[in-house]
């Protein structure tokens, strides 16, 4: 170590920043080049001169930034740790087409370890050998001058009249080309590394995305069940049982039910099943969307920080008597489920329903009879399945429901071949497909003592490579299709829909009307006979189907002391 560092020149500090800075924007930026050099040009001449005009804007705007750091004891440990961290967050840039944003950090910061697992992978390895500790080992034996503090400060200041001049050049002479980049492409800020992962890891750790001090706004507080006659035709009153599945990155275009050619759903194409083919999710990450089917807010109005400080309709259900309970084979509710009963995958799952680490959804199941014997009234329970997260599809199935082969077995999903990502991950939505079949038997299982239904939505869609993009957590805005159209799935006994007065065929009539995931909230409400002045009848896809609706309508409405 010794004789390498002698054999180094010595730099001062700010030329250590300088060599720091260059090495980051042109190392691990390669997506946002690529971005830079796709745009349309007049000529190859102009297409590579506005390139080094872009390096010569990107390094005066990070140079300013590191300048101000580069004093001898500080800039070393900063340089190692932007080296690692940026070499790390440019393998997933590259490999998987995600983009650094809020959602994608927040589900960072709130993944499980069997997930981060996951994504550990021997291309991750590699990247982190070549362009991260390589690197940083010479980084940390490069030598730096000793500078007297009067001397370094006026560098500083030469360094930041240096960065501004540039800034100002680049802006003067190519205002109409970068106004235009801009516009044009709102992503370059989420692809500029290291600065994308600095500010919202910054701001998440900060608790910039936690409100503070923020009392909790308590919704539905007039919630009550309606008791409708329809309620009452049986001679022995049956109690309500609904279970609702949250799916998990499942894409509605790889149902079969939807009309995709590939046979995903033969166990839900035996049962009675509704499937809606036009909805629409409220993010594209589950830490965004979990939280906001569940809200009041909908999605243009919706704030995940805000979320947790208010009311969700399972919080409603709760102050209109219905039993609740949440069981979690996921990464967690969000805080969805904060203030009901809920059970975690070790609570349910026996050794039979996992392999290894990896416990699969049907193990939700189990025990359910000792929720139903020891709660009261009406019931409602979540299950949050694990089903196809990625990218270790191959691992969301047992074996027997690898159907589709050959599966890519590699969380490395840029190096499979299309097709065996795409087994790999139909296998995922075979497999759920027999778990809401198991779901539905459970159900009628319990035929004579509850009038039972079930609704499945998945809270997000997924990238399968289409356009080098795979898995999700996109900006809204710039998302694919795939990762925001969600498959939803209803099944309800003939004393349900009887008890409520829900005509078939009017249901059949609606499974191509344009829906989102803000209906959800209502429609559960709906569905569960709870009249509230926070319940909107418009976004309750079953309303118009539903005999009697308006009682729920004008009862809900006769709370609301604006109404």
């Amino acid at each position: 170590m010794i004789k390498a560092t002698r054999s180094l020149p010595a730099v001062s500090p700010l030329a250590y920043s300088a060599l720091l800075t260059a090495l980051l924007v042109l190392v691990y930026n390669g997506p946002l080049w690529q971005l830079i050099l796709e745009q349309p040009y007049p000529s190859d001449f102009k297409r590579w001169g506005f390139a080094i005009a872009f390096f010569s804007f990107l390094f005066a705007v990070l140079q300013l930034f590191l300048g101000s750091l580069s004093w001898r004891t500080l800039i070393k440990p900063v340089a190692l740790s932007l080296i690692i961290g940026s070499s790390a967050i440019s393998y997933f840039m590259q490999s998987y087409g995600i983009v650094v944003d809020k959602s994608m950090v927040q589900n960072l910061f709130q993944t499980d370890m069997a997930e981060a697992g996951e994504l550990i992978s021997s291309g991750l390895i590699l990247q982190l050998l070549l362009t991260g500790l390589l690197p940083a080992a010479v980084f940390a034996v490069l030598p730096i001058k000793t500078v007297s503090k009067g001397r370094l400060a006026l560098q500083q200041i030469a360094n930041v009249f240096a960065c501004l001049a540039i800034i100002g050049l680049n802006a003067g002479l190519l205002y109409k080309e970068y106004s235009s980049l801009f516009r044009n492409h709102r992503e370059i800020r989420n692809l500029a590394v290291p600065s994308n992962y600095l500010y919202y890891g910054t701001r998440y750790l900060a608790g910039a995305y936690e409100p503070s001090d923020r009392p909790f706004e308590r919704l539905g507080d007039d919630a009550h069940r309606i008791e409708s006659p329809l309620l009452h035709t049986d001679k022995q009153m049956k109690q309500d049982l609904m279970i609702v599945v949250v799916g998990e990155t499942a894409r509605a275009d790889h149902f079969s039910l939807n009309g995709y050619t590939r046979e995903t759903n033969p166990a839900l194409a035996h049962e009675q099943v509704l499937s809606f083919r036009q909805v629409e999710s409220c993010g594209t990450s589950t830490a965004v969307s979990l939280p906001c089917m569940f809200s009041l807010m909908g999605r243009a109005q919706f704030d995940d920080s805000a979320a947790r400080y208010q009311s969700n309709v399972l919080d409603i259900l709760k102050t209109a008597h219905v039993s609740l309970l949440w069981r979690e084979n996921n990464s967690g509710c969000k805080g969805i489920c904060a203030r009901i009963p809920s059970e975690e995958t070790a609570q349910f799952a026996t050794p039979g329903d996992c392999l290894g680490q990896e416990c699969f959804d049907a193990g939700m199941l189990n025990g359910l009879d000792q929720f139903l014997a020891r709660s009261q009234g009406p019931k409602l329970i979540v299950l949050h399945q694990k089903g196809s997260h990625g990218p270790a599809y191959y691992k969301r199935v047992p074996q027997s429901f690898k159907h589709f082969t050959p599966v890519c077995s590699s969380s490395e999903l840029q190096n499979c071949a299309s097709e065996e990502i795409i087994n790999a991950y139909d296998n995922t939505i075979l497999y759920t497909d027999a778990f809401l079949a198991q779901v539905i038997n459970y159900l009628k299982q319990k035929d004579e003592s509850y009038n039972t239904a079930m609704l499945y939505l998945s809270d997000h869609g997924e990238s399968l490579g289409e356009n080098n993009v795979f898995l999700h957590g996109m900006p809204w805005l710039l998302a694919p299709e795939a990762q925001k159209h969600v498959p939803m799935i209803f099944w309800s006994s003939r004393d349900f829909r009887r008890s409520r007065g829900i005509e078939q065929s009017c249901l059949n009539e609606q499974v191509n009307t344009p829906l989102s995931q803000d209906n959800l909230p209502h429609s559960i409400l709906g569905l569960m006979n709870v009249a509230t002045q926070v319940y909107r009848p418009e976004l309750d896809l079953f309303a118009p189907c539903r005999e009697g609706d308006s009682q729920l309508a004008l009862q809900s409405a006769a709370t609301d002391p604006a109404g």
